[in-house]
């Protein structure tokens, strides 16, 4: 069925579709729409589900937490600081393997109070050991959250669905809902390997010493730091499994292809920019105008973050004259957090390019087309100035 709805509502729609089992929730803007929406399903009988509401956003996710642990398909979403409250919990649920799924509704973090968007926020996160993945418009976003689900059950590792503030969350865009016939074709329920059970009592995340041991049956169990690596192992691992789910999607809906990166004239380009969300898609008209200007530029998507796909960013970069990373965060006292990952990917590549940094839009600063158009034809134009200081497009002192 094609409809024209919110992006909220298109991730209230995937979650029902994934036959999610719990929510729980705590509103805060802009975020608040989608799971007010889920709350409209679960109360009109749409969605067999259980939905908690809770005092505050430490309290969701300890919810999906606890209901994960026992064997339920599980799912929250925030934005901002509601996010970073969460970062205790955030931690916990990777640390125990906990297949959460979670939309992050991308807004910028106070102090100062700001409720637009930028990406500070889920960057903050980006070493808490989440799958992380990017969206551009409303069927990714629905697309996204689906195939979520089967990653972050397949891998047991929780999953972010991170999509921009407003610029999608509240704008309304045209998009397919899959049949729920599909979906279940392409989504097996949740079968965890561990979960609490009365009839089969157990221990989960005890106090784990620092060196390995021997368990109750005599074989070696691992301490925290075997825990760690595992799971980092894991989700270098993952990379593969996200492909592979693609292409399973793609077998079943028609839609997909571009699982870690998505590309736009970039076949031939000279130089590419870089960038996370929906800006990729705003880059765009300025690619084609830079091109009838004669310069062959291309935009590169990142769908995929964590982990971050180094292989498919050497393929498409390595060898062009230049890289220019446009990105809504700040590693503060050093450089773009996106800009700072590209470049350690091309460290060891062949041919090396040339890379700048962006930093624009920080707390909804508007990102207009013609400051990149500006930005974008200077970096091109005048390699020198390629550096790696970060650059601001919109600051105004």
């Amino acid at each position: 069925m094609h409809i024209i709805e919110s992006g909220n509502v298109a991730a209230a729609m995937g979650v029902k579709l994934a036959r999610t089992q719990v929510v729980a929730a705590y509103p805060i803007t802009p975020q608040t729409p989608l799971t007010e929406k889920l709350s409209e399903f679960v109360d009109s009988g749409e969605m067999e589900a259980q939905y908690i509401p809770v005092e505050s956003e430490h309290s969701a996710l300890s919810v999906c937490i606890a209901a994960s642990s026992t064997g339920s398909r599980t799912f929250t979403a925030t934005s901002a600081n509601g996010l970073l409250y969460m970062h205790e919990q955030i931690h916990w649920a990777a640390g125990a393997r906990l297949p959460i799924v979670m939309c992050v509704v991308n807004r910028g973090v106070g102090a100062p109070w700001t409720v637009w968007n930028d990406h500070q926020d889920s960057i903050s996160q980006r070493d808490t050991g989440w799958i992380q993945l990017y969206v551009c418009d409303h069927q990714q976003i629905i697309d996204t959250v689906i195939k979520a689900f089967y990653l972050a059950e397949f891998v047991s590792i929780p999953v972010m669905v991170c999509y921009d503030g407003y610029l999608l969350s509240h704008t309304y865009m045209p998009f397919d809902i899959p049949d729920p016939a599909q979906v279940d074709k392409f989504l097996p329920p949740f079968t965890p390997e561990y979960m609490l059970d009365p009839a089969r009592p157990k221990n989960l995340n005890t106090v784990t010493l620092p060196d390995t041991r021997t368990d109750i049956h005599g074989n070696t169990a691992p301490g925290y730091m075997e825990i760690r690596h595992n799971l980092h192992s894991d989700l270098r691992s993952t990379l593969t499994v996200v492909e592979e789910i693609d292409q399973k999607f793609q077998a079943v809906f028609n839609r997909g292809g571009n699982p870690y990166v998505e590309k736009y004239k970039c076949n031939d380009a000279e130089f590419i920019a870089v960038c996370l969300g929906s800006l990729s898609y705003q880059l765009r008209d300025v690619i084609d105008a830079l091109r009838e200007e004669g310069i062959k530029v291309g935009v590169l998507g990142l769908r995929l973050y964590r982990p971050f796909p180094h292989h498919a960013v050497i393929e498409a970069l390595s060898g062009t004259k230049g890289v220019i990373v446009f990105e809504k965060a700040l590693s503060y006292g050093n450089q773009g957090a996106l800009f700072g990952d590209i470049k350690s990917a091309l460290y060891n590549a062949d041919r090396r390019p040339k890379i700048h940094n962006y930093i624009l839009g920080l707390g909804g600063r508007e990102i207009k087309t013609q400051d990149l158009l500006d930005a974008l034809r200077n970096s091109c134009t005048d390699k020198e100035k390629m550096n790696n200081t970060p650059k601001w497009v919109g600051l105004k002192l």
